[in-house]
């Protein structure tokens, strides 16, 4: 009987644990980038390593995709992305993105403007320090994360 009863309670467990993993979804990341640009495609990979789903957009004029979706031009980088309601401009770390849906701030999105060497996407054996900015809906900028 105690047997039974182990079984029993091991299958059901197993079947809530799969509705649960079949429920989550991926948070998905638009991607607005040339065709041609190989930091954006590492960028990419970055996101989808960290669980992220990735469409990509390939586009001919990539300020101007930014300049249509909202982000301020002088925060520009090689690529604009869209996640939930959110821009995300450059080469951001996924955990920074991750933190961003989590506290759902009332803003425009996050940034990290230019392409600084040890950014995901960007790896290099000589990285800077960098900072990812939250960027207000008035285009006002503040520091969400220091790397």
């Amino acid at each position: 009987m105690n047997k039974i009863l182990t079984t029993a309670t091991a299958l059901l467990f197993a079947q809530v644990s799969f509705n649960a993993t079949a429920s989550e979804t991926k948070p998905v990341v638009e991607v607005y980038k040339s065709a041609s640009c190989g930091c954006c495609k590492q960028w990419i990979q970055h996101l989808e390593t960290n669980g992220f789903e990735v469409e990509a957009h390939n586009v001919s004029d990539v300020s101007a995709a930014r300049q249509a979706l909202g982000m301020p031009q002088q925060l520009g980088a090689c690529h604009t992305a869209k996640v939930e309601n959110y821009l995300v401009e450059g080469h951001v770390p996924a955990a920074d993105i991750r933190k961003l849906l989590k506290q759902k701030p009332d803003a425009l999105g996050i940034a990290v403007p230019g392409m600084p060497p040890g950014s995901p996407g960007m790896e290099s054996p000589n990285p800077v320090h960098y900072d990812t900015l939250l960027v207000g809906k008035d285009g006002k900028v503040k520091v969400f994360s220091h790397h």
